[in-house]
């Protein structure tokens, strides 16, 4: 016999929107959405709505913004909302009272292949970690964060100069095809799960912070590309450059690799008219776009035709 689902979704960035899309056009019942209060944003500290909230006023979805997932009343309405079944995409860390409400279960969309990449910043740490493949894990929630038992999981390949904006977009479709293939499953008694196995060598997606996300110029040119590649567009890779008394504090997000010997210095900036590259260990890396303070991102060839470096000039 097929189950009747009810769906709770539970979500907040546009990878969560574009799992929720393909949901209902797969005609399943939403019964309603949770995604995260409004918060204030940019200069002007204007009111942010979530890209799930904006997408579910769109549709018509009954939607919920708790500030605390405890809260009694939150907890009345979600329990009034009759769901047999929650699925969350990119939301935050679940009380026990709300995965354990739904009799069906709670089940989470990870964008890796779990126990891998386990953490807030998944897609980002594969590229960063030079990963030549990644994928997306459907698993049921436990008390930890991504250590629930797996239901699917499915694998795709990291192509050679991808960013995180492009890998970004594939894992959303690839999700959505993995999130319908789990309900089916679901709706006909078909689940069978794998635990997860723990080992010393898993590695983390730890959350991005400005420490993180600063490329350090030691590093080979295939370490600082990757890390390069793995935080555009967002939130993007930066240092300082610093070219006698001035110094810019500037993001780059487009990069590829020259390996050569040289004996300059790690971090020298080197500039022709429409080409600037850093030395680094073994090379240069060649920036191809990047963003200086107060002005827009820009391709470097356009940047050149406005600054000129000297040879003191240095990336640190």
């Amino acid at each position: 016999m097929t189950e009747k689902l009810r769906i709770v979704f539970m979500g907040t960035p546009d990878f969560a929107v574009g799992i929720l899309d393909t949901i209902l056009k797969n005609n399943y019942n939403v019964v309603g959405v949770i995604t995260a209060a409004d918060k204030p944003a940019g200069r002007g500290q204007k009111i942010k709505f979530s890209a799930v909230k904006e997408f579910a006023l769109q549709n018509q979805l009954p939607l919920l913004q708790p500030a605390s997932l405890k809260d009694e009343d939150f907890l009345s309405e979600l329990k009034n909302l009759n769901a047999n079944l929650h699925i969350v995409v990119a939301f935050r860390m679940l009380p026990k009272v709300v995965w354990d409400m739904p009799a069906l279960g709670t089940f989470n969309l990870h964008a890796s292949l779990l126990p891998e990449y386990r953490g807030a910043a998944p897609i980002n740490w594969a590229i960063i970690n030079g990963e030549s493949k990644t994928g997306v894990t459907t698993f049921f929630i436990d008390d930890k964060i991504d250590t629930g038992a797996m239901i699917l999981s499915d694998e795709i390949p990291i192509a050679e100069n991808e960013n995180a904006g492009q890998l970004h977009d594939r894992l959303m479709e690839l999700g959505g095809k993995t999130v319908i293939r789990t309900l089916e499953m679901i709706a006909e008694g078909a689940v069978s799960t794998q635990i997860q196995e723990d080992n010393a060598s898993i590695k983390t997606a730890y959350k991005l912070n400005k420490e993180n996300c600063k490329i350090d110029w030691t590093k080979s040119a295939s370490v600082v590309h990757n890390l390069i590649r793995g935080l555009c567009p967002y939130p993007a890779s930066w240092c300082y450059i610093k070219d006698n008394e001035e110094e810019w504090n500037v993001k780059i997000y487009e990069s590829s690799i020259v390996l050569e010997k040289h004996a300059f210095e790690i971090g020298s900036v080197h500039c022709t008219k429409k080409e600037l590259k850093i030395a680094v260990s073994d090379g240069f890396v060649k920036i191809l776009s990047l963003q200086f303070p107060g002005k827009k991102r820009m391709n470097t060839s356009d940047l050149l035709n406005g600054i000129v470096f000297s040879a003191f000039a240095k990336a640190y």
